[in-house]
């Protein structure tokens, strides 16, 4: 879908899906974890008995991109992929619980977040994009990813070719498909996304505690920010620029910019795009005449090329954002749903009350 390359593993790229009914079929096998045939007990014996015995908290059963699962115990062998999957973990404390993290080496300095300790325990895995190899080598148990966020038909990565090898999946919500080919991603506001993972991870791992004071935490931190965002009045229209030349990689409604722009005090532009990643035309930008463009800091093209070429680009003169030089620039970590959100969300709300518009 992408204009310009980007590296598998990191990349929420769009491609299209399997039927929504295979979605639906597939489940975490690993760690004692059990699908549903029928969507009711979530046990998937005959009797809807779990096959181990249960202790203390298990067994637990969630839903996840709308399939049921019960886990009899906790996973202990876990793998992400993806920066901002990894410190949904490590916001969690789940360190302990994992046997390593997929990402390319530009996932951006973590010196400075509070999950460094973290990063310096748990292994890294690979800087290419994550395999079914690799998951059997790390001996996992779950596999966390998201649809092209490390799963997908074109890599043979799916839950189903995981359960297969008797491995359990957990897809992160931002990325959950739906309609009737799958071929459209996000079935949720970003940040309910966020909050959801948080939530049934804690259920999962046995940390609803930490969880909830989590999401708790952070919707406070999002409320914060709204209230020093800009009036109404005086919202500025924002354009969310990934990658691309010929046409722009941006978000839609279900992507984390979304969320981020709106609570932020912005008017997202794109937000009437019902999916999560999408690319659109220059033309659709130029007519939009956005006020502020923020691009997604990440990959083999730094923030200052892509910001020459926008400010270079002749079909973007006269828009708003590029005569003003109105152009602000954000972490990849920030803008794909991730425990960054809330913080992001703050960032930006200060830039935006700064622009003046009209």
């Amino acid at each position: 879908m992408l204009p310009a390359p980007r590296r598998t593993a990191r990349r929420p790229v769009r491609r299209y899906a399997a039927p929504l009914a295979l979605t639906l079929a597939l489940t975490a096998t690993g760690c004692g974890a059990q699908i549903s045939a029928d969507g009711e007990n979530g046990k998937g014996d005959k009797d809807g008995k779990s096959s181990a015995a249960p202790t203390g908290h298990y067994p637990v059963t969630i839903e996840n991109c709308g399939t049921r699962t019960t886990y009899d115990k906790a996973p202990q062998r876990v793998v992400t992929n993806d920066v901002g999957i990894t410190e949904i973990m490590f916001a969690l404390g789940l360190e302990n619980r994992m046997a390593g993290y997929v990402m390319p080496d530009d996932k951006g300095d973590i010196d400075a977040v509070p999950w460094k300790a973290a990063y310096n325990k748990v292994p890294w895995l690979s800087k290419k994009a994550i395999t079914k190899e690799m998951a059997l080598d790390a001996k996992a148990d779950l596999v966390f990813a998201g649809w092209n966020y490390g799963f997908g038909e074109d890599n043979a990565l799916t839950p189903a070719s995981l359960k297969k090898l008797g491995i359990g999946s957990y897809v992160l919500t931002e990325s959950c498909r739906k309609g009737p080919n799958g071929s459209a991603r996000g079935v949720m506001p970003p940040l309910e996304a966020l909050y959801t993972d948080l939530t049934t991870l804690g259920k999962i791992f046995g940390v609803e505690d930490r969880a909830t004071a989590l999401v708790g935490k952070y919707r406070q931190q999002v409320a914060d920010a709204q209230a020093k965002a800009p009036a109404p009045a005086n919202r500025p229209s924002v354009f969310l620029y990934d990658d691309g030349r010929d046409k722009p990689l941006t978000a839609g409604e279900y992507a984390g910019p979304h969320d981020i722009i709106t609570k932020a005090g912005g008017d997202h532009i794109m937000k009437d795009l019902k999916d999560s990643w999408v690319t659109v035309g220059w033309e659709t930008v130029v007519a939009r005449d956005p006020d502020v463009i923020v691009i997604n800091n990440y990959g083999d093209t730094s923030a200052d090329q892509k910001k020459a070429f926008l400010k270079s680009y002749p079909p973007l003169a006269n828009v708003s954002a590029i005569k003003h030089d109105r152009i602000y620039v954000m972490d990849y970590a920030d803008l794909v749903e991730s425990p960054r959100n809330p913080a992001a969300i703050t960032d930006l709300a200060r830039y935006l009350r700064g622009v003046h518009t009209g």
